[in-house]
């Protein structure tokens, strides 16, 4: 009898711990409208409970197996769509990627970075990590710059390089696919043809012949998106009245457009939004960086920096954090 009274009595807290555990518990959180509308997974990416890539300032790509990468201050971190970090390129050569793309190519895939801290654009190979190519800053350009702080990177289907020095000024640097300088484009300003920090660039595959996309982040009054023809010509002020735009992602006729204050925006194929995701109702905790994983809300952003889409149209997100916050967001369908 006293065995089993003890028995009893362990069950009894065992099942009053059980509901306070599960109450800790984030549920998914529902954001976005119509055809873009997501759930949230909680806890996707950690680690113990803990961010596994300490504070984030960067980017999303994702390779043709599925595994997403994300740049953060120490380095590049590979995760498993099921949020398993698989593999890791840490140390000075990998840190402070601001911007990545990657491009499949015949001898591998190879992820583009845009390195503002270390005013250089970068190639690796996405498998291995063996860096195959520096852009530092063109000389040949003939520009006398007091400062070099590329922030986005995008390549062409020829394999032409694309570098904006959106942290200084604001030109765009056109490369050939060996690194070779072949022109530059764009200065700083608020007139239509000028960047107020030309942030986020990428290449806009919804038109043909293909286009830049550049998110000119603190035009004012409100940031903006513009086309570029890939000669460096101006096309057309896409959308404006977007917050502060960090970047963009295409698939197929929709882009995700990240807006540092605190959502991601969807575009459709006439470059209207279409759904807003993520949206923080509180405004103050927009555009903020210090806002620790124990004030994280689970489908509310913070600093949305960068995203990426998968194969089944769901969206990796990063935010601009210090504790370092990763999201997937699963499409409803």
């Amino acid at each position: 009898m006293q065995s089993r009274s003890i028995y009893f009595s362990i069950a009894i807290l065992i099942g009053l711990a059980m509901p306070c555990f599960a109450a800790d518990l984030a549920k998914p959180a529902r954001t976005g409208k119509g055809l873009m509308t997501f759930d949230t997974v909680p806890g996707w990416g950690l680690v113990d409970g803990k961010s596994a890539i300490g504070p984030t300032h960067g980017a999303v790509v994702i390779d043709k197996a599925g595994n997403i990468y994300t740049s953060a201050d120490v380095g590049v971190f590979v995760f498993s769509p099921d949020g398993k970090v698989i593999r890791r390129f840490l140390g000075d050569e990998y840190s402070r990627m601001h911007d990545m793309e990657i491009r499949a190519e015949a001898d591998g895939e190879f992820i583009y970075a845009a390195r503002n801290a270390n005013a250089e654009g970068i190639k690796f190979n996405a498998e291995t990590g063996a860096i195959v190519l520096k852009l530092p800053f063109p000389k040949e350009s003939g520009l006398n710059l007091k400062q070099f702080n590329p922030t986005a990177i995008t390549v062409a289907a020829n394999g032409d390089i694309f570098l904006s020095d959106g942290y200084a000024s604001n030109h765009i640097f056109k490369f050939d696919k060996t690194g070779k300088y072949l022109k530059h484009f764009g200065t700083k300003g608020n007139d239509l043809k000028q960047f107020n920090t030309a942030h986020g660039m990428t290449l806009d595959t919804r038109y043909e012949p293909n286009r830049l996309l550049i998110c000119d982040r603190n035009h004012q009054p409100k940031g903006r998106l513009l086309h570029y023809s890939l000669d460096g010509e101006y096309i057309a002020e896409v959308i404006t009245g977007l917050g502060m735009p960090t970047s963009a992602a295409v698939q197929g006729d929709y882009v995700s457009v990240p807006d540092l204050q605190g959502r991601l925006v969807i575009l459709d194929k006439s470059n209207a939004i279409i759904a807003t995701v993520g949206e923080n109702p509180d405004p103050a905790k927009g555009s903020s960086y210090n806002i620790p994983q124990s004030q994280w809300v689970e489908g509310a952003f913070s600093g949305t920096h960068g995203s990426y889409w998968d194969k089944e149209g769901n969206l990796y997100v990063q935010d601009w954090n210090v504790s370092g916050r990763l999201m997937k967001l699963v499409r409803v369908k």
